[in-house]
């Protein structure tokens, strides 16, 4: 807490402005951005190492959160005040950073995809500049950042290495690895369905893991059904690129989005968006793309 306090202690308007921008590197956005437009347009074995990543790792982090139950800086010592509108995205419990594991996970693949000098300086900028921007807005500690980083940068470096082994492999032994993921997905609802049912937590501290459950539901049973079926081509002439991103964005975002404005938020609901989201990113849209832009 005391480095929060030293660090609340120089805040300005222009360091305001720097770790703003520095953590929406670590926002859901962003991520699924860049997973959509590296998985539709540019190379879809790099766009399956970062969504492995990512997915595989904000299963375990948000397990780790439900697990400890470790409350946000500024309602454990009220000296702490976070920076006005950081707490829209500060979610859930505070231990491990979820946005410290969506940056690290999506720079780490992008330097090992890269394999330059300049692209591993660049994203290790970026990766600490997220995790030093969610203690300058006062929504994490060190312990929580720095238990995010270890965990999501050692699961996403045996992801990137063995992930040639993993794309070769025979469908009997991919399916295995849908099931496995799968049953890490469904086990995690489970978990925190007896949490609620024992009064241990709040739906709103449990919704973020749910949300990555369902995603993790829906990645698993995506990257299965693409590699075996659809096998899509990511290379396009330029302007078929562009519409192909509008439409899958534009989609994306309304599967979301939509079912949230229907009716209030609830485990089903945000397990089916969740999984159907994914689902139309990995799955459907490739089968589109493969059928209608040729």
């Amino acid at each position: 807490m005391e480095l929060l306090k030293m660090l609340q202690e120089i805040r300005n308007p222009v360091l305001d402005v720097v770790f703003k921008f520095f953590t929406l590197f670590g926002e859901e956005l962003v991520i699924t951005a860049v997973i959509c437009i590296m998985f539709w347009c540019v190379n879809k074995k790099a766009a399956y190492r970062i969504a492995f990543s990512f997915f595989a790792s904000g299963l375990v982090i948000q397990g780790l959160k439900i697990t400890f139950r470790v409350e946000r800086p500024w309602i454990r010592d009220n000296s702490v005040v976070p920076i006005e509108g950081a707490t829209k995205t500060a979610t859930g419990y505070s231990f491990p950073s979820g946005h410290t594991q969506s940056g690290t996970s999506l720079f780490t693949c992008v330097a090992y995809f890269i394999q330059k000098k300049w692209a591993m300086v660049l994203s290790s900028i970026i990766i600490a500049g997220v995790m030093i921007s969610r203690m300058y807005l006062g929504v994490h500690t060190p312990m929580d950042v720095g238990v995010s980083f270890v965990v999501t940068f050692l699961l996403t470096a045996v992801i990137c290495g063995i992930y040639d082994k993993l794309d070769a492999m025979d469908k009997k032994h991919k399916k295995l690895v849908m099931y496995i993921m799968l049953g890490i997905s469904l086990a995690l609802i489970i978990y925190n369905g007896v949490l609620l049912k024992l009064d241990c937590l709040s739906y709103a501290n449990a919704a973020d893991c749910i949300k990555a459950a369902g995603a993790g539901i829906g990645f698993a049973v995506g990257w299965y059904i693409e590699n075996e079926y659809i096998k899509f081509e990511t290379r396009q002439i330029w302007w078929k690129q562009i519409i192909k991103l509008l439409i899958g964005v534009a989609v994306a975002v309304a599967l979301k989005s939509l079912p949230k404005l229907i009716s209030d938020s609830s485990a089903i609901i945000d397990v089916t968006r969740y999984f159907v989201t994914v689902m139309w990113i990995t799955c459907v849209y490739p089968l589109i793309i493969k059928k209608c832009f040729k």
